[in-house]
């Protein structure tokens, strides 16, 4: 398969090489100094494009993809305001999509299990619940998507919850949620490639649940596997969709 890497910065680079492990070809590389070279006739020369750009350059990226009539891989978030207008553009032209917060095997796992748990939980009003993500001072939005994915997890099984708050800690004045809002707490360390808790807590004990990247590896992999899924399919597509947790 051919491969066009729209940002072509650490993950892009690491991206790049799990393609090439798995005889993938790599036949076009985006990034700031290459800007040029990002048009619908470089893209079809690609089968797939993966996109970890810039929440600012996305946008631009998919619609050149489209207008390429190439499926794209998006694994860049800060952009979700315009996922409905995005599903409906891809799904009338004919066009093919996948996006997700965190490609990785072991956090697809843990969004599954975060589920089950939020239900569970949903039955015992006595613990209050918190998310807190960790990552590396270079990342742009706050919070990460994968945080956001969580807190919809858990928006989904908790009653006591209506909607999460951010607060960048650090940053500013610190934000206060409210009973029935979830907080996450977003952390900017150096070179910490995703840490991502969920916290219960009560008077008598506290239940950590805890998924820990040792580095971007499982996300590149990830992407390059749904670009592979991708093939010979049309239309508009979570992470979640390649992922069959069938439990029955």
């Amino acid at each position: 398969m051919k491969l066009a890497l729209l940002g072509y910065g650490k993950m892009g680079r690491i991206i790049e090489k799990f393609a090439i492990d798995r005889g993938h070809e790599i036949v076009l590389k985006i990034d700031e100094n290459t800007l040029g070279q990002l048009t619908v006739e470089n893209l079809k020369k690609a089968d797939a494009a993966i996109d970890f750009s810039t929440p600012h350059s996305v946008l631009n990226n998919i619609s050149k993809c489209f207008e390429a009539d190439l499926p794209v891989v998006v694994g860049t978030t800060g952009w979700y305001d315009e996922l409905e207008s995005v599903k409906n553009t891809c799904e009338s032209g004919n066009k093919t999509l996948l996006y997700g917060s965190n490609f990785s095997i072991g956090v697809n796992v843990f969004f599954m299990v975060n589920k089950v748990l939020a239900k569970i939980m949903n039955k015992y009003s006595q613990y209050d619940v918190l998310v807190e993500e960790i990552h590396h001072t270079h990342k742009l939005d706050s919070p990460s998507g994968t945080a956001i994915t969580i807190a919809e997890g858990i928006l989904e099984g908790l009653d006591s919850k209506k909607e999460w708050v951010n607060d960048l800690v650090g940053e500013g004045e610190d934000v206060v949620a409210k009973p029935e809002q979830l907080l996450i707490e977003s952390h900017r360390i150096e070179e910490v490639p995703g840490t991502h808790t969920v916290i219960y807590s009560s008077e008598v004990d506290d239940i950590e649940f805890k998924h820990t990247a040792h580095s971007r590896a499982g996300f590149a992999l990830g992407a390059v596997l749904a670009a592979e899924w991708l093939q010979d399919k049309k239309g508009f597509y979570s992470v979640k969709d390649m992922f069959d947790f069938n439990i029955n």
